[in-house]
């Protein structure tokens, strides 16, 4: 195997080619392998057309496959409680948005290929997945499936595209599960490199290495609350909420609002600088939230239009908007990621501490303008930082799943200590889950493909 790839991955490798031989009674042909990734900082502004600032982490999803004429896509997971699913290469593949399993989520993958190359009949597969990020933890597990599965399906039909291609493909394909994302998850897992954090700007997709500064790390810990966003409306009403938003101030500024959909466009169209936009939001939204009924006649829309070209698919049932404190975080921590990417490349004496600075008022903002926190992440950020951290944040989608916490590299082991001891300990289901839910985290790479010698 590739020298690039460490003991453990090959240590995995191996177990995933005895379980695909025991699963198929064939060896696999190749293997396919995507990251997950920790945001650093830039949470919810992705698919508001904003830059964010995450890093690959060593943690991944794992794919062994073969090639053959079965007519049949045959999938498995190495975890006894993902069940096997197949489906016939010559029917259209369907995805149950309401049913989020795992084998829909590498279905994204599948499909997003397929119509890119505009496929009949895909090559029949046999596949085996694994993975070592925890699920539902905000560390983009789904988003890592969805790159794999859209990367062997690349390879055992015979196709080739561009790490940035397939990025912005796996992008959209997921949405095929109901999430609305912007993209982030999708770049760094493509993107990535060992050793670099990712600057990922958006239209067009480019990623610019970011330098972390000496003398600290990051640790990710779980809070071991699960959200999976695609099973709840809670991300896709954020996005709704700034695509009103982003009307809004268009309407304002005098601008159409049919021709914008993202708060980034406005600050472009305006040719306004970020603190301009936040003043504007001062100016434009109160901050009680808005009815349906007031957004429609302030845009001068029916209540059907706003329905059907507003709305999402599962965000029908909503009648209250909080416009002000969403595009108000939005704005201010789309400055954050600057200044942020600012500190890394000028390398002040004091950069450690700014930077915590700046991951502390990230976590404030999303806990009470976004409102993407719950109790659990703020009581671990708040140990997190009682513990040595200089910087505590929720990482991720929120309402579950982990915080990012940046640690002087001396203080690491205190730290991991004293948070062990203060939130996992306590509770027998949290300290279950501890070896696999708090650890420190280096860039990795991003995704790869590699063939059985």
């Amino acid at each position: 195997f590739n020298d690039l790839f460490n003991f453990f991955v090959f240590f995995k490798l191996k177990n995933l080619k005895t379980a695909f031989e025991d699963k198929y009674g064939e060896s696999p042909l190749f293997y396919t392998c995507a990251p997950g990734r920790v945001n650093l900082i830039g949470e919810h502004i992705d698919y508001c057309g904003y830059s964010v600032l995450p890093m690959a982490i060593e943690q991944n999803i794992l794919a062994a496959v073969s090639v053959n004429n079965s007519g049949m896509i045959q999938l498995a997971n190495i975890n006894p409680q993902y069940k096997d699913y197949k489906v016939s290469c010559s029917e259209d593949i369907a995805i149950n948005k309401d049913d989020p399993k795992w084998y829909y989520y590498f279905l994204c993958g599948v499909k997003g290929i397929q119509e890119k190359f505009g496929i009949p009949r895909l090559a029949g597969m046999s596949c085996v997945v694994d993975g070592s990020i925890p699920p539902s933890s905000g560390l983009s597990s789904s988003s890592a499936l969805v790159c794999c599965a859209g990367l062997l399906t690349m390879e055992a039909n015979q196709k080739s595209l561009s790490k940035v291609a397939l990025a912005e493909i796996c992008a959209k394909c997921e949405r095929y599960i109901g999430t609305e994302g912007g993209g982030m998850d999708q770049s760094i897992s493509f993107l990535a490199e060992k050793g670099t954090a990712k600057l990922i700007e958006f239209h067009p997709l480019r990623a610019t290495d970011v330098k972390l500064p000496e003398g600290a790390v990051f640790v990710i810990s779980n809070c071991c609350k699960e959200m999976n966003k695609a099973a709840s409306s809670h991300y896709n009403i954020r996005v709704v909420e700034c695509r009103i938003a982003t009307k809004m101030l268009a309407h304002h500024r005098g601008l159409d609002p049919s021709k914008v959909s993202k708060l980034s466009q406005v600050q472009t169209e305006l040719n306004a600088s970020l603190e301009e936009m936040l003043a504007m939001v001062e100016e434009v939204f109160h901050p009680e939230p808005y009815t349906r009924e007031e957004i429609c006649k302030l845009l001068s829309i029916t209540s059907e239009k706003f329905s059907t070209e507003v709305l999402s698919a599962n965000t029908q049932q909503e009648t209250h908007f909080k416009l002000y404190q969403r595009s108000k975080h939005v704005y201010g921590e789309a400055a954050r990621v600057m200044s942020f990417k600012s500190v890394c490349d000028s390398e002040p004496v004091d950069a450690i501490r700014l930077l915590g600075d700046l991951m502390n008022q990230s976590h404030v903002s999303c806990r009470d303008l976004y409102e993407c926190s719950c109790p659990e992440l703020d009581q671990l950020v708040d140990i997190c930082l009682k513990s040595g951290a200089v910087g505590s944040r929720l990482t991720g989608a929120g309402w579950g799943g982990c915080a990012v916490s940046m640690v002087p590299s001396k203080k690491v082991e205190s730290f991991l200590k004293a948070v062990r001891d203060a939130y996992y300990t306590p509770d027998p289901r949290r300290a279950a889950m501890e070896k696999q839910s708090l650890f420190v985290s280096k860039p990795a790479g991003g995704a790869a493909l590699f063939l059985e010698d």
